[in-house]
């Protein structure tokens, strides 16, 4: 960043350490976060929520060896074959916000372990749809596993396209998180800052696209 924008490296790094906390503080991370605060405005948006099919996803990043062997046990991915940290995040269906995002979890949790930890941020009643990684789960629609030694028949297939382009708005809100390098490569920074930093960049992604909900709106956003 100091060669960069032609500062020095500590100049950069004490302008990122006090943006970062005041940015977090101005841009809430999701929806339910934006309204968490107002005990009426989040019992009502969690009821408004239930009219929609929300759309669950996780994904890996990359984060630096930790020096204890048991913090290395306890963020080492097999499926990333490196230590890393998990985030989940749930959007609308069609994509237009953050509802939920959660960030910081060692990488190995299953997705259905880490969706089932944070359930109580919402309605009883609500529905997701999700990947594979969360089959087993009554409340979230998953699309048609394939069986042991058999082929899913071509309706099947056709079924799980369907499902599949439902919820590609989830990788788009992805994507657009990954889009900051910060999220993208090997995690270099204190590893205590990742779950502030991975929030901080929700925030400047709802506030592009123009997500961030002013008060007035909570009363209307179920006929957006």
């Amino acid at each position: 960043m100091g060669i960069q924008f032609g500062v020095s490296e500590s100049t950069a790094n004490s302008t990122f350490n006090y943006w970062l906390p005041l940015l977090r503080e101005l841009l809430p991370s999701s929806l339910l976060e934006q309204v968490k605060k107002n005990d009426s405005d989040y019992e009502i948006i969690k009821e408004i929520l239930t009219e929609y099919q929300l759309t669950v996803d996780s994904y890996e990043q990359v984060r630096e060896r930790p020096g204890d062997d048991k913090e290395q046990e306890k963020y080492y991915s097999g499926n990333k074959t490196n230590h890393t940290f998990k985030t989940q995040v749930i959007i609308m269906p069609d994509g237009r916000d953050f509802v939920d995002v959660v960030a910081g979890v060692p990488g190995p949790t299953h997705d259905i372990t880490l969706f089932r930890e944070n359930r109580d941020s919402f309605d009883p009643e609500q529905k997701f749809k999700g990947d594979l990684g969360y089959k087993g789960e009554d409340l979230i629609e998953t699309p048609i596993k394939k069986p042991k030694n058999k082929n899913l028949t071509p309706e099947q297939k056709d079924e799980n396209k369907l499902f599949s382009a439902k919820r590609v708005f989830v990788e788009h809100r992805i994507r657009s998180i990954k889009i900051f390098r910060v999220a993208q490569e090997r995690f270099r920074l204190n590893p205590k800052k990742y779950e502030q930093v991975i929030l901080t960049i929700c925030g400047l992604v709802r506030l592009r696209i123009k997500a961030l909900i002013l008060p007035s709106e909570i009363y209307t956003i179920s006929s957006v």
